[in-house]
């Protein structure tokens, strides 16, 4: 499981790659996370949803109400033009951690 700080720190990038992907909504979004970690990451709506407000407050993704298929109000996030730019320089940031950590590691590093 990872520390609270690593999943504070990485909540951002994560958000921004799975909207970069295409709108999602909360509960989907901590789905995913849960999925694509294979269940070592395990959010809560009182860690996204803060994340989420700040990305909106910075225009890094859009809302937006709607119906889910069974009638039920859900707000639906989506990255915007801005946030794709982010997402950018948020992937090359951590590209460079990972790769002076493999480093030290002795692990082979990602292509930048």
């Amino acid at each position: 499981m990872a520390t609270k700080d690593l999943v504070a720190a990485s909540s951002r990038p994560i958000v921004l790659s799975i909207l970069a992907q295409g709108e999602s909504y909360g509960y989907a979004l901590i789905q995913e996370v849960r999925a694509r970690s294979g269940g070592e990451l395990e959010w809560t709506d009182g860690m996204l949803y803060p994340v989420l407000h700040r990305l909106k407050r910075e225009r890094l993704i859009k809302s937006r109400w709607g119906k889910s298929d069974t009638g039920r109000k859900r707000k639906y996030y989506r990255l915007s033009r801005e946030g794709g730019k982010a997402l950018e320089a948020e992937r090359a940031q951590w590209i460079n951690v990972h790769n002076t950590l493999a480093e030290l590691w002795g692990y082979k590093p990602c292509p930048t």
